[in-house]
């Protein structure tokens, strides 16, 4: 293969000693670095006053939000800056919508290393951003530049871990994807840390900050990116039947979709639906977590019986860290809901772990206003820990969930397509819970009933899911690749190569590399999530004392 790119597909076709286990490190490191964008929230206040530094240095209350971007005499607005997060999903879902099909023919190794160079380019165009104080260049950078290249890096593994684990597609996406919700997890800390480092009495320290991660971050990610194998095409595990060879399960697809036919097909649309709906009930809760424990339960967090606006400014202090413990919590189950229900449906069934979401969810957020009313807070933080376990587990799931349906061989693709709507909810989930809120609030409903209304709605959404889920049938026939469809396809992937060349499915194929080198690669990614999780568990335990 030595006439091919060191990026090109050709080149990371794996030898018949390759051991699988080796590419679920590769993405965790991709999606642990793209991850931080969940950790954003932690460099709005010292941006807020990158020029006042110890008080914001406000901008004419006149000024919009066009002048503030070009702006460089007064300090941002923490609203302004968090059009950022919005700009991350949306090109994130664009971006994997758009190159979907260019990465099944790329490969994931071209399309890892094009992740790295956007999402830590779009980082040091940050860091210059806030350098000359030109907001409109960390719009550019890390918004539209850094989005495109999450989306990348988010679905680059999809169709490989599929491939390389049809015998467990839900917990190998799981996997991966559970980097995802850890990113900030490891990323927020290592960022207050070097802001804390860097700060000067003329400096919050965040351009130097970007900087530094962007290094690190890259090279974790050429590190996943050059890490990546694909199997030969017809490779099976050991030992492994395909489902449909042993039962009549016709939820499991043998064939598979083109991507063209695919989205076009009713059962696209209602998984769209599927996954758009769960994910905007608990984006919106995720996002106001923090302020949504502190005014329902306010001074009772504190063992007084006190509403959050008769609180003290030292009292809201203490309420505040206690909510960060939630947010902590919360960020915890997210990731090991991602694991953990994506590892279940490989038992129970993507369609059937996907009721489970939809009707439990559709129970805890119908009960939580009366939870919330009496008091009990032990039963109100475990009920969104199971909601955001689902919300992460809805992310991990589906890549399976269209494996299942449409075949393997153009999953990524058809992933990245749906990731729109992942987009749609980003938008859609924190402005309904948000706007909801303040319309509540400026009509005179206390602040603790003003999330009330907002459950029942996200309820009534889950509910709506159920639906979508419960009209998905198998593919009609029709819609199927031909033969000579299929060997085109993989011919113009070229990835087709001799079953006995590669001795496919033997067990030294399968598990023969180096146990070092396997130890290894699991260590790089475990040790910072295990870090990540331990801090983030001391910060929780502040709801249990």
């Amino acid at each position: 293969m030595s006439q091919y790119s060191l990026l090109s597909k050709e080149r990371t076709i794996a030898s018949n000693h390759f051991n699988r286990w080796l590419v679920p490190p590769a993405a965790l490191a991709i999606h642990l670095c793209i991850g931080m964008a969940y950790g954003f929230s932690v460099f709005w206040l010292p941006l807020s006053r990158a020029i006042g530094i110890k008080n914001p240095l406000a901008c004419p209350k006149e000024m919009g939000l066009l002048e503030e971007l070009f702006a460089n005499n007064c300090d941002w607005k923490i609203s302004s800056l968090t059009w950022i997060y919005t700009l991350f999903f949306v090109f994130l879902g664009s971006s994997a919508a758009l190159f979907g099909k260019w990465l099944e023919h790329a490969g994931p190794r071209k399309a890892g290393v094009v992740s790295a160079l956007c999402w830590c380019g779009g980082l040091v165009l940050s860091a210059y951003g806030v350098y000359i104080h030109q907001m409109w260049l960390m719009w550019l950078g890390s918004g539209v530049i850094g989005g495109i290249g999450l989306g990348l890096g988010y679905i680059s593994p999809v169709s490989t871990l599929i491939k390389w684990f049809p015998d467990r597609r839900g917990m190998a996406t799981g996997m991966a994807i559970m980097g995802f919700g850890g990113g900030a997890m490891v990323g927020a800390p290592m960022a207050d840390y070097l802001m804390r480092m860097f700060a000067t009495p003329s400096s919050v320290g965040v351009w130097q900050t970007f900087l530094c991660i962007a290094a690190v971050y890259f090279v974790f990610m050429m590190a996943g990116a050059f890490a990546y194998r694909v199997p030969p095409a017809g490779w099976v595990p050991a030992g492994w039947v395909p489902p449909v060879a042993k039962s009549k399960n016709a939820m499991i697809s043998s064939r598979h979709v083109d991507l063209a036919t695919a989205w076009k097909t009713p059962q696209f649309w209602l998984i769209w639906g599927v996954l758009c709906l769960n994910v905007s009930a608990g984006i919106g809760i995720l996002g106001m977590a923090s302020p949504l424990l502190q005014e329902i339960f306010a001074g009772k967090l504190l063992g007084v019986d006190l509403a959050f606006n008769d609180l003290s400014t030292e009292q809201k202090a203490q309420v505040a860290t206690i909510a960060a413990g939630f947010t902590g919590l919360l960020s915890l189950f997210n990731i090991g809901g991602r694991f953990f229900w994506a590892s279940c449906s490989d038992y129970l069934g993507r369609k059937a772990t996907y009721f489970i979401f939809f009707v439990l969810g559709f129970a805890l957020y119908a009960a939580i206003p009366s939870v919330g009313k009496a008091g009990h807070l032990a039963l109100f933080v475990l009920s969104f820990c199971i909601i955001l376990s689902m919300y992460g587990g809805g992310f991990a799931t589906v890549p399976a969930y269209l494996a299942d349906m449409f075949g393997s061989q153009m999953v990524g693709a058809i992933h990245g397509r749906l990731l729109t709507a992942w987009a749609t909810a980003g938008v859609l989930g924190p402005l309904l819970i948000t706007y909801i809120r303040e319309y509540q609030i400026a009509h005179g409903v206390a602040k603790a009933q003003a999330y009330d209304v907002t459950m029942y709605i996200l309820a009534g959404m889950l509910l709506l899911g159920f639906i979508c889920n419960l009209l998905v049938k198998p593919v009609a026939s029709d819609k199927f690749m031909s033969e000579s469809e299929l060997a085109a396809e993989r011919q113009l992937v070229r990835t087709q190569e001799s079953v006995s060349q590669i001795k496919v499915g033997s067990a030294q194929s399968a598990f023969s590399s180096s146990p070092v080198l396997l130890s290894l690669s699991w260590a790089g990614v475990g040790i910072p999530m295990l870090i990540g999780i331990w801090l983030t568990f001391q910060k929780a335990q502040v709801l249990f004392k």
